[in-house]
């Protein structure tokens, strides 16, 4: 069970700079930007460049990507100057290593969970990535899914039995009015909410933002 207080909060998918500003004023602990190009999250280079000079030292930003290459990484780098990079596609573990060899960045890979024959996944990270996200696999019959950010709910209970012995974060369809339970069931000591805080895919709500923020953080 995680500690009172102690609940660490990533809002992802930001791309405005008053929903950035919502999200520092309301006590987020990292800000995901996402450059996976069909998103309706994605932003542009130029306009990360410009939400990253709000944010200060004390909150960790996170690029989101899916098997992107050296290129592509270099210039999310040179734009955003992330502190973390969220990896959601394929990548394997010799994959992740090149990645921290050439950019030196904290790397979390993403673990979609749809059964519990999908944590197995996770023990092959366990040198290469520095924590893991799990987050709600979509079913094959969702057209045109996201890697994440679909607004689906996993089986909490899969994690309660199946803790992780490194570092990891709790995501897929959270909202204010069901992060405490997530958490209690699970243990999260860390939570990443993006579908769960807009008013539309794509437009997150200030609002919404400070009321999942407050709900994690009281447990």
């Amino acid at each position: 069970m995680s500690s009172p207080g102690h609940i660490r909060v990533k809002i992802c998918g930001l791309s405005t700079p008053d929903t950035v500003t919502a999200a520092i004023d309301a006590g987020a602990d990292y800000l995901g930007f996402n450059f996976i190009a069909r998103s309706s999250r994605y932003i542009a280079l130029e306009t990360a460049a410009e939400l990253a000079r709000l944010v200060p030292d004390t909150v960790l930003k996170v690029a989101l990507t899916i098997d992107a290459d050296d290129a592509t990484l270099e210039r999310i780098v040179a734009a955003l100057k992330p502190d973390m990079l969220q990896l959601h596609g394929s990548e394997s573990p010799d994959r992740l290593r090149e990645i921290k060899g050439r950019f030196g960045l904290t790397l979390m890979k993403a673990i979609p969970i749809g059964g519990p024959e999908d944590l197995g996944h996770t023990s092959i990270y366990r040198e290469s990535a520095d924590l893991l996200l799990f987050d709600a696999k979509p079913p094959k019959s969702m057209q045109n899914a996201l890697p994440g950010g679909n607004g689906l709910v996993f089986d909490w209970s899969l994690i309660a039995g199946e803790k992780p012995d490194m570092p990891w974060m709790l995501s897929g369809g959270l909202t204010a009015a069901n992060v405490g339970e997530a958490i209690r069931i699970t243990g999260a000591e860390a939570v990443d909410v993006s579908s769960g805080v807009e008013e539309a895919p794509g437009r997150k709500s200030p609002k919404l933002i400070a009321e999942f923020i407050r709900a994690a953080k009281s447990i």
